[in-house]
């Protein structure tokens, strides 16, 4: 055969492929639809509710569950907003939690003693994990700028252990 001939047939086995394309990425768009949620969850920033921490006031530690609840069994994701010149009282939970700052900049550390100035700045995009059973403490120093959002998933139940009961577990700095 020759080159010629065999490039008209090249092309006539290509062109059906190549009109085809158009008509496909057409197709998707006519039968886009909206996000089903049984099969996607969404929520936008204005429809996460943020509720202040279990007896604590407000504008020192916030949290929105956004997936599941950490008292029950299962996956839990939610998030928490530290205001400067507040920190948590050393404590553990029973399984790991894995953290991850969203904004601003908090301030962890870890063991028994409570300790502000010996914590370390984790700005936005650091990861986090705090293993299970191992004391921790954490939140924003008194100079910071603006709060610290933190996105915290985990396996729950998890109850919260204060390493001294006697001791607040909400810290004024």
């Amino acid at each position: 055969m020759s080159d010629m001939h065999l490039a008209n047939r090249r092309d006539l086995l290509i062109a059906p492929l190549l009109a085809a394309i158009p008509a496909a990425l057409w197709a998707d768009r006519v039968n886009a639809s909206p996000i089903d949620p049984n099969m996607t969850f969404t929520k936008l920033p204005d429809q996460i509710v943020w509720q202040a921490g279990a007896n604590r006031p407000p504008k020192t530690v916030e949290q929105a569950p956004l997936w599941g609840k950490s008292s029950e069994p299962g996956l839990y994701y939610y998030l928490v907003k530290w205001y400067p010149g507040f920190m948590s009282a050393p404590h553990w939970y029973e399984t790991d939690r894995l953290c991850v700052v969203v904004s601003g900049t908090w301030w962890v550390a870890s063991g028994e003693d409570f300790a502000p100035n010996d914590t370390v700045p984790m700005p936005a995009g650091s990861f986090i994990r705090r293993v299970a059973r191992t004391p921790h403490y954490d939140g924003v120093k008194k100079d910071g700028k603006e709060p610290a959002v933190i996105a915290i998933c985990g396996m729950g139940p998890i109850t919260y252990h204060a390493v001294d009961p006697s001791q607040p577990e909400l810290r004024v700095l």
